[in-house]
């Protein structure tokens, strides 16, 4: 989704960025605005077509001049307080470096804006995306006169679409948007969130007694056909009956992947490495007593049959199956995320 160049109504009231824009700043990234001497990285990082394909707006090839447009056209925005199109940096051995974009476009009436962003491929995996929208969302929400954010992402990137549906955004329709780089119209889907929908899931913690956290770390394995592996809690055991992602408790000193591969080789007697799990999302739930926070991975490759070693009954499921197999709660999030992805 790129930062769009097409001019929307002034802002209703002045924005911060009328007087002077003041980055935005994360635990590991930086946004703020473009300045010409970007511009060789955004030739260089645009000139990527397993990024540029997912941009409706950005050219292919892209050129200097278009980076040197791009650059003024932004200041542009930003000066008249009706678009925030921002470059997205990141420390990177002590120098700043460009990884990405992202844009909030007014329009007309300015209680509404259209998100863009994009990121640089080396970082794609590392939840980036997540960061950085969630915190520009966040941001928005707090500091402009906007009711609503709205959002597209071709269907072909269900990681982008993920990205959105984490932070809170609603799927509001399927459409089709021409694509410059593809020359060509391709289908969408649209997203909006407003900031009720956003409330908690991208405002800064606060500050609160200590809860007791529990950490586990959880694994979808995904089979030659596509097909996930669910385990059934055994008789016994507390939420018996119920379908979950094979995994558990990390041991004290343990770090997640090696508690994951310990608990792959007890539960199921396979071996798998650190390189072939993904990390892919998470799950944070609140129970009675504790809260639950789960990293979730993907693995494809690993040695051995999958096997209940603990009385569990096993099944393959494919991800539009999954909502038929009874979870724990904070299981159930990860569904959508899943079956969107594979």
């Amino acid at each position: 989704m790129p930062p769009s160049r097409k001019r929307a109504g002034p802002a209703i009231e002045p924005p911060p960025s009328a007087t002077g824009f003041t980055p935005i700043r994360t635990e590991r990234l930086r946004l703020r605005p473009y300045t010409p001497a970007d511009e060789p990285a955004l030739v260089t990082l645009l000139n990527n077509w397993n990024v540029v394909r997912w941009l409706s707006e950005v050219p292919y090839a892209y050129r200097e001049t278009d980076a040197r447009e791009w650059v003024a056209h932004a200041g542009e925005r930003l000066a008249a307080g009706d678009g925030w199109p921002l470059a997205i940096t990141r420390d990177v051995a002590g120098r700043e470096t460009l990884i990405g974009g992202i844009s909030l476009n007014l329009d007309a009436t300015g209680r509404a804006g259209r998100l863009g962003y994009w990121l640089d491929e080396a970082v794609w995996g590392q939840r980036i995306g997540s960061e950085a929208v969630g915190r520009f969302v966040s941001w928005a929400f707090a500091n402009l006169a906007i009711e609503r954010i709205d959002a597209q992402v071709i269907t072909e990137n269900p990681a982008s679409a993920a990205i959105l549906r984490r932070l809170g955004f609603r799927h509001t329709g399927d459409g089709e948007t021409f694509f410059r780089a593809r020359s060509a119209n391709h289908p969408v889907w649209r997203f909006s969130a407003t900031r009720d929908d956003v409330a908690g899931v991208t405002s800064p913690p606060v500050a609160a007694a200590q809860p007791n956290i529990l950490l586990v770390v959880a694994c979808a394995l995904v089979d030659t056909e596509g097909r996930i592996l669910l385990a059934r809690r055994p008789e016994g055991k507390k939420m018996a009956g119920l379908w979950e992602f094979p995994g558990g408790k990390l041991n004290p000193g343990e770090i997640p992947e090696a508690a994951l591969i310990r608990e792959l080789r007890e539960e199921l007697g396979i071996d798998v490495t650190a390189a072939c799990l993904a990390p892919f999302t998470f799950a944070s739930h609140a129970y009675d007593n504790f809260h639950l926070l789960m990293p979730l991975y993907l693995c494809r490759r690993w040695k051995g049959e999958p096997k209940g070693r603990e009385g569990q009954t096993l099944a393959w499921v494919r991800p539009a199956r999954l909502g038929d197999y009874p979870m724990p709660p904070a299981d159930k999030p990860l569904i959508p995320l899943l079956r969107d992805f594979l």
